[in-house]
């Protein structure tokens, strides 16, 4: 991950640096928003921008909207000012980080924003195969088309290829068409002139010429408008593509991996992605098989985990008894290896011994995601019979968020949820009237 630190933050810049280096980031950093501003449209594909909150967090968003770059805004600040806190989320930043600087937190946020690219550990014979025909096929240059549900480890392969081929040594570069919004994907894609739109102030760099001579991820390319689809398929086919509101093509070389959670066959079906882009894309196909149908990955993939959050949180290793080994073996694991890695990293946050039990566990059953587990109970030890799921959602959300003081990310890696699905379900509940705890706000009680 790439992340862009604005401001001085009274000399913790350098400590805020350091941990977030330690987590395998690239850090840059600029003294104010005019700077920062230089360093995004220079195309250096700026994943995270860390701002201190008493700088104009408002200003920097409203001119990444205006300028239609999708990048991700962390506030942080030194005082324990919970108004500048709420005024940063109101003003679009998506978290606020108190400094100094706390290790797990800023972690935290980095799994949060990238998905915390998981390392390729496997044993499972059908894990073997994939990878045997991805050694196949990553030293040519012809387009590969990931297929698999949700949290299998599509970027991890996809990444995995660009590693392996004659390009690595050049840019992987990485785009969420399902994160970015329509208006602003094409523009993220190929860059714009200054003056091309309203609000396009200077030249900006887009990501297929960041990535030329190396590999571009075209991260859930089925979420794409299939307007855009055909700027797409031409850039492919010509090796060029054209700036928004340039006058000249400009040329690139560009190995293309694109991703999907969706059988694009059936999309061409239903005329909502282009034929001939999916010929394009589908040189070669590798699909990735759910977790539920290669077992032999389970077990190694929860030791992994187990041990890497223990070192992250600097906490003593944890090991499964036979038992919660059963359990992690019998569970459907509807969210794959993604599901599993915040359950382990659940597991080790609220550990209390060194030895988890299958009842020490916190598989999200309770979210409506799948695994055979023991009904919930309330306080008073009786079944919640007569409550709905949304309502028994909707409490746990909101008790988990208030114990992480109104930290939306501290909740969503307790629940075992993305940040997207959390903030979908807050305002969800704040249109239904329901009282939202904001950052700052809340209490730590047992949970």
């Amino acid at each position: 991950m790439r992340i862009l630190l604005v401001g001085t933050l009274d000399g913790q810049i350098g400590a805020a640096s350091q941990i977030a280096m330690a987590q395998g980031a690239e850090v840059s950093q600029a003294g104010d928003i005019d700077s920062a501003l230089k360093v995004l449209r220079s195309g250096q594909s700026i994943e995270l921008v860390m701002i201190d909150v008493n700088l104009e967090v408002g200003s920097l968003i409203e001119h990444l909207r205006a300028e239609r770059m999708a990048v991700t805004v962390v506030a942080c600040g030194v005082d324990n000012d919970t108004h500048a806190a709420v005024r940063a989320i109101r003003a679009g930043a998506k978290e606020y980080v108190p400094l100094p600087p706390d290790a797990e937190l800023i972690a935290a946020v980095l799994k949060a924003i990238a998905e915390d690219k998981p390392s390729i550990i496997f044993e499972d014979p059908l894990m073997a195969r994939v990878f045997k025909l991805a050694d196949q096929v990553a030293a040519s240059s012809a387009s590969i088309l990931v297929t698999g549900e949700s949290g299998t480890g599509k970027e991890v392969l996809a990444r995995y290829l660009h590693q392996s081929s004659p390009r690595s040594k050049a840019r992987f570069v990485a785009v969420n068409c399902a994160a970015i919004p329509e208006n602003l994907l094409e523009s993220e894609l190929f860059g714009h002139e200054k003056g091309a739109f309203t609000g396009a102030v200077a030249k900006r760099i887009g990501r297929f010429e960041e990535a030329d001579g190396g590999t571009l991820l075209l991260d859930e390319i089925s979420e794409m408008d299939i307007r855009l689809q055909a700027k797409l398929l031409r850039a492919i086919q010509e090796g060029e593509i054209d700036r928004v509101g340039g006058s000249k093509p400009v040329k690139v070389k560009v190995r293309i991996i694109a991703t999907s959670n969706r059988s694009l066959e059936a999309e061409v079906a239903r005329k909502a992605f282009r034929q001939d882009l999916y010929f394009r894309l589908n040189v070669v196909t590798i699909e990735i098989p759910p977790l539920r149908k290669r077992p032999g990955d389970i077990l190694v993939l929860a030791d992994h985990f187990l041990a890497k959050y223990a070192e992250t949180n600097g906490v003593n290793t944890v090991t499964l008894s036979a038992d919660a080994r059963q359990v992690l073996v019998n569970h459907s694991w509807p969210g794959n290896v993604r599901e599993l890695e915040n359950a382990m990293q659940r597991t080790v946050l609220l550990a209390t011994g060194d030895e988890i039990s299958s009842d020490a566990l916190h598989l999200p059953s309770a979210l409506g995601m799948g695994g055979d587990v023991e009904p919930i109970a309330d306080d008073d030890g009786e079944r919640l019979i007569g409550r709905t799921v949304a309502e028994v959602e909707r409490e746990l959300i909101i008790d988990t968020l208030s114990h992480c003081l109104g930290n939306r990310t501290h909740a969503a890696n307790i629940l075992g949820i993305s940040i997207r699905t959390l903030r979908n379900k807050l305002l969800q509940y704040n249109e239904q009237g329901f009282a939202v705890p904001l950052p700052g706000e809340g209490e730590r009680t047992a949970l």
